[in-house]
């Protein structure tokens, strides 16, 4: 979809964040969270833009509506620092490449850093819509993994990787 951007996210972030807290959204990660879950997560995105180690954003359409979450951050990953990346969009906008479109910008935004090599996702086996993503924005899917999200939960994904550099 033409027009879409990301901005940082910001103070203004956290009913935004409540309503990806969906069943429908959170369907494929382990269920809603806690509204005290919620509000400390909504917490970590503010902060995190300025750690240096990623950034989360908004995901904006042409008219201002605040319709999604993209981001990306460090991890370690079989032996190696790369960036992790995730998104959501909210139920009513899913479908229409909104999710390509933000995926696309985040990795412009990592690759832009020039400090990893390697960008991975790893959506869940069972989530046709977030592999798609991947397939569309370049990604390689190098097989399934047990990905443990949200911590204590493991789940069976796929590993998609993406060479920041090329």
């Amino acid at each position: 979809m033409t027009g879409v951007r990301i901005e940082p996210w910001g103070e203004d972030g956290l009913d935004l964040l409540r309503q990806l807290n969906a069943p429908e959204v959170r369907a494929h990660t382990g269920g809603p969270e806690t509204d005290g879950q919620v509000v400390a997560r909504h917490g970590r995105y503010v902060r995190f833009a300025g750690t240096g180690q990623g950034c989360m954003y908004t995901v904006v359409l042409p008219d201002g509506a605040r319709v999604g979450s993209v981001g990306y951050w460090e991890r370690d990953w079989r032996g190696a620092r790369v960036y992790e990346l995730g998104w959501a969009v909210l139920p009513a906008y899913q479908g229409r490449g909104l999710a390509t479109a933000a995926v696309r910008a985040a990795v412009a935004a990592a690759s832009a850093r020039r400090s990893r090599r390697w960008a991975h996702a790893y959506p869940s086996v069972g989530n046709p819509a977030s592999n798609a993503v991947c397939r569309k924005t370049g990604f390689t899917l190098l097989g399934e993994t047990e990905f443990e999200y949200p911590p204590g939960h493991l789940m069976r994904s796929n590993d998609w990787r993406l060479d920041l550099t090329g």
